[in-house]
Parts: structure tokens; C-alpha cells; sequence
């Protein structure tokens, strides 16, 4: 099959490319900057374009059977949700404009409630604007993505690393569904081979329900360390967000806009892409040891072993 990927450069699309040309497609990439892409074989076609520049990418997409949207302008300067909002626009005319049949996103996972973070409304409307084209949209929606690399799961990283003690807000011990990198790719890649996946919205999470603070505390154990999170009624995501800035080197637009989002329980609650894709799920702690040491961190030993 011809695919088309977008957000090529970024950590799930780095990592997208290779399987897809593993599993024998043709991969076109688009990237704003040509010259600074290395492909991961001589075969992929890369196209220069910008999503905020109506006509600079086309060509990409003609001939594409399929197209995965992985663009997200959250580490940018200025209004990130606004600047989705254009680029999921300009792509939708110009997938239309190339007949192409199918387009796959990676989304948020999270309920419609209006008190949704900033992060996830704005994945959710960017869901909501791919759905008004003309080809079939597969949406996957995942919560945090655990890989080296993940905005997210870099800020948890830091945390557990440099940290003996944080306090926390009482929003800490809202639950989640972490995912490990490879077997979002897997779903990505096996939608594709699925007819049935097309036009449908999906909800993908790894076999573990566990709270950030467990999160934060497994992690820092796996790197041999103790962390204690103290969870207190008055401290508000917000105020933890600039707190951040002092203690990690995330982007801070980054920090805030995930921070904030901890309110929000982010679980599956449809699970029916288990039926449709075989993807033997990779447990938490497994896809953090994996995480460390692609970063070269040693791993302790867990217990049992």
C-alpha cells in the first residue's frame, strides 16, 4: 500500500516509518526541512511542505492510499491550539483534493466533558475537523505514550530522577492507561490491514490502570532510586506546572499543557481494537526498562527476578 506519513521527524512517526516499510508498504514522508531527514531506507520518498502553508505539501498525498496525521504543535511558541486548527484544515482540503481513501490519527484518549485540558480539547477538535473529509478517518486514542523521547514520559523520567520528594496535587492520583511506543506503532500499522478499522474510533491503553503517583514512583524505583509523592488538597495543576520549570528542562509550554491535564482520568473504556488487531500488550514497567535503556540509563533489577 502507498501511505503517506506526516509528523515523520516526531517520536511516534520516527518510529512508525521503519515498521511500515517492514511491513512491506511504500512510505512517503513530509517533513518542513528535506535536507535535515534521514530516511530510514533509500526507498522512502521525502516531500518538503509546511501544514501551515495551503498547497506546499500536495504532492505528498497524491497517489497515497492512506495517510497517518501525526502533526501537533504543542511544543511551539504562541497558540498551539490554534495552529492545529490550521494545519488539520489545510490537510483535510488537500487529502480531499487527492482522493485519498483512508487517514489515520493518533488522538487523546478522555471522555467529551467540557472540562477537558487545553491539550486534550484541542486533540479532540483537531478528531473533530480530519472527520469532516471525505475518506475514511481511523482514529486510535491513546493516554501517555511510554518511549524515550515522549514529551510526557520524559517529564516523568526527570522527576523520578532528580527528585527525593515532591509535592503533588490531589489530581496525581487520577488514573491512566499508559501505552508502550511499540504497541502504539502496532496498532497504527495493523489498522491498516483491518477494513473494518475504517471510519471508527478506537481507545488503545497498555494491560496496566495505575495513578500518575505510581507512575512516578515505579519509575524512580526501576532507575534504583526512592521517590516520595506527597499529594495535598491546595496545590493546583497550574501552580505544579511552574514548578516544573524549575526542576525539568521540558519545554514549558509542553509542561503546563500535560500538567493541566491531569485531572482527567484517561482509561479505556471500549476495547474493541482487541478484537480487530493482535498487539500483545507490553506491561508498564517493562516499557519503561525498555525506555531507560534506549536513553543508557541502568535499570535496576525488579524484585522476583
Amino acid at each position: 500500500m502507498r501511505v503517506c506519513v506526516t509528523g515523520a521527524t516526531g517520536f511516534v512517526g520516527s518510529r512508525l516509518v521503519p515498521a511500515l516499510l517492514e511491513a512491506g508498504h511504500d512510505v512517503t514522508v513530509v517533513t518542513r526541512d528535506p535536507s535535515r531527514y534521514d530516511p530510514p531506507d533509500e526507498d522512502v520518498r521525502v516531500v518538503g511542505g509546511d501544514f501551515l502553508e495551503p498547497g506546499s505539501f500536495d504532492a505528498a498525498l497524491e497517489d497515497a492510499d492512506a495517510a497517518y496525521y501525526l502533526v501537533h504543535s504543542m511544543g511551539g511558541s504562541g497558540d498551539f491550539e490554534e495552529r492545529d486548527r490550521r494545519a488539520a484544515r489545510n490537510f483535510r482540503r488537500a487529502a480531499d483534493a487527492t482522493g485519498g481513501e483512508r487517514v489515520i490519527y493518533l488522538g487523546g484518549l478522555g471522555g467529551e466533558e467540557e472540562t477537558l485540558s487545553e491539550h486534550l480539547q484541542s486533540r479532540r477538535e483537531v478528531e473533530h475537523l480530519l472527520a469532516e473529509g471525505e475518506y475514511d478517518l481511523t482514529v486510535l486514542r491513546a493516554a501517555i505514550v511510554v518511549g524515550a523521547g515522549s514529551a510526557s514520559f520524559e517529564i516523568v523520567l526527570q522527576l523520578a530522577h532528580r527528585l527525593p520528594i515532591m509535592i503533588t496535587p490531589r489530581w496525581v492520583r487520577t488514573p491512566s492507561q499508559p501505552i508502550a511506543v511499540a504497541d502504539v506503532v502496532a496498532y497504527l500499522v495493523g489498522v491498516l490491514d483491518v477494513p473494518e478499522t475504517a471510519g471508527d474510533t478506537f481507545e488503545i491503553g497498555g494491560p496496566d490502570v495505575i495513578t500518575y503517583q505510581a507512575m512516578l514512583e515505579r519509575t524512580a524505583e526501576l532507575m534504583g532510586r526512592r521517590l516520595y509523592v506527597v499529594p495535598v488538597p491546595v496545590l493546583t495543576p497550574t501552580l505544579s506546572a511552574y514548578w516544573l520549570d524549575l526542576v525539568t528542562d521540558a519545554d514549558p509550554a509542553v509542561a503546563h499543557a500535560l500538567v493541566e491535564g491531569l485531572r482527567n482520568p484517561v482509561v479505556v473504556t471500549d476495547d474493541r481494537i482487541r478484537d480487530l488487531v493482535d498487539v500483545e500488550l507490553t506491561p508498564f514497567e517493562t516499557a519503561v526498562e525498555r525506555a531507560l535503556a534506549e536513553k543508557g540509563i541502568r535499570v535496576k533489577p525488579r524484585r522476583g527476578r
